[in-house]
């Protein structure tokens, strides 16, 4: 995993965002940010499940389907599974050494 700071990001609400198998972030200091981080890496492992182009297609259907569901972007991206297991498991630091596979399932609606 490499950690990249992107300007690219700077003028976005985004923090962070998970290109496997880069991790790439809208300030510098946001790489001391464990929660952050691990929030990424989260990210990471679900992309390695799923051979990354299929968790890009999943994530791609699942945003659209909740986004003609609440017609609204931003619950439409808090509402997919992937981002929903993310945020739940953001703070437990050891989460990936206990994760058991395709965990994200979990989180369906």
């Amino acid at each position: 995993m490499i950690i990249v700071c992107q300007s690219l990001l700077k003028n976005t609400k985004i923090n962070g965002i998970t290109l496997f198998p880069f991790i790439f972030l809208r300030k510098p200091e946001d790489k001391t940010n464990a929660v952050l981080i691990n929030h990424e890496k989260i990210h990471l492992r679900q992309q390695l499940e799923l051979l990354v182009i299929f968790f890009y297609l999943w994530y791609v259907i699942e945003y659209y389907y909740w986004y003609f569901k609440l017609r609204d972007s931003y619950l439409a991206y808090k509402f997919i599974s992937f981002e929903r297991e993310a945020y739940a498991q953001e703070g437990d630091l050891h989460y990936l050494q206990k994760r058991k596979l395709w965990n994200f399932r979990y989180y369906f609606s």
